[in-house]
């Protein structure tokens, strides 16, 4: 078979490569069954539902016919490279780095930090728009994850609250 579309094709075998690799990583947790799920019992159902869209969408490039064959552009690096860095600096900045030295900064600050970093990566940025999405993040999650669920999540640096 002639793949009709590329772009299609192979975005059709990341998602079943990814959907595959989480499928088999959850087999090595308990499964358990649809009464009594065990903690591998979600990823696997979501990497088998992965895969198969991707499987899906793989026999679609395969079939359904394009103008241009629909071919692959090039890299987006810049993209790539700012939403990389802001998921990155939000990891190190929401628990820190202790083995350099850098301390947890908590969570709102680390939610600021991942919209700002993360806002670069397109072609327009306007800094006022940028921190109010970021206050909106950051109360939204603090009223989801520290009001409602009472997680223990450090909400400010430590020089903050104390």
């Amino acid at each position: 078979m002639r793949i009709k579309s590329q772009a299609d094709f192979f975005s059709g075998v990341m998602f079943l490569a990814v959907g595959g690799a989480f499928a088999i990583g959850a087999t090595t947790y308990n499964i358990g069954d649809g009464a009594r799920m065990g903690p591998g019992y979600f990823p696997l159902m979501l990497g088998i539902l992965l895969a198969f869209l991707g499987a899906l969408v793989m026999f679609q490039s395969l079939v359904v016919e394009t103008a241009d064959g629909d071919p692959i552009g090039k890299w987006a690096w810049k993209p790539l490279f700012f939403v990389i860095a802001a998921n990155l600096a939000f990891g190190v900045l929401l628990g820190g780095l202790p083995s350099v030295g850098v301390p947890a900064m908590g969570m709102i600050i680390a939610i600021y930090a991942l919209t700002i970093i993360s806002s670069l990566a397109g072609e327009h940025f306007k800094l006022r728009d940028v921190l109010v999405l970021s206050t909106i993040l950051a109360a939204g999650s603090y009223v989801a994850f520290i009001w409602a669920l009472k997680l223990q999540i450090q909400v400010w640096p430590t020089f903050i609250s104390g």
